[in-house]
């Protein structure tokens, strides 16, 4: 029997493992926190299909999604990540995935971790929705935009409410597998 998933994962083996193994479970690590977090950035205007092909990439060029190592990029790195094709070369996305890593280590400073901050905003505990259909998902919400406002503030780039939303349903502080999805009565257990 063929397992129902949630329909924009289609039948591409990448899309597939990563709607089974990894969107909606609750993210708690930081550095991978911070990789969501640059990969959605990147991901602006593009396909999640362009990102998740180029992650193995992304993790080679950004050291590993280390945001340590990431801050400290100067103009060189940046520009020798503008010819490497195993990234998306667009100089505002790599000044960016910089640009937040510094102000990531600085909420982690202030926060004890990335992890503790962000997840403040839903109590710690993910938002379970119950939607029958892709097309009840919403692209972004209020708390996505709250979220943005205030990372902005804190000198944070490619961070619009849309962006923080798919972040949040990456990370899993939301669960939007649709109600018929086999993963989300599993994402729902993880929760609790």
């Amino acid at each position: 029997m063929d397992l129902q998933r949630c329909g924009w994962c289609g039948d591409d083996p990448v899309y597939v493992a990563y709607h089974d193994d990894e969107w909606g479970v609750p993210l708690r690590d930081d550095r991978t926190l911070f990789e969501f977090l640059i990969l959605e950035g990147a991901q602006a205007g593009l396909s999640w299909s362009t990102i998740l092909n180029k992650r193995g990439g992304y993790r080679r060029a950004f050291d590993g999604f280390d945001p340590e190592l990431v801050a400290r990029f100067d103009e060189r790195r940046t520009s020798e990540l503008l010819s490497n094709s195993g990234i998306v070369r667009n100089r505002l996305k790599i000044a960016s995935a910089v640009t937040n890593a510094q102000a990531f280590l600085e909420v982690r400073e202030r926060h004890g971790s990335f992890s503790d901050f962000i997840w403040s905003y839903v109590d710690g505990r993910p938002i379970q929705n119950s939607w029958h259909a892709l097309s009840d998902i919403p692209g972004s919400t209020p708390l996505a935009a709250a979220i943005s406002k205030d990372l902005k503030k804190l000198g944070f780039r490619f961070v619009g409410p849309t962006i923080v939303y798919a972040f949040m349903q990456a990370t899993g502080m939301v669960n939007d597998h649709i109600v018929g999805c086999y993963r989300y009565p599993e994402i729902v257990a993880l929760a609790e």
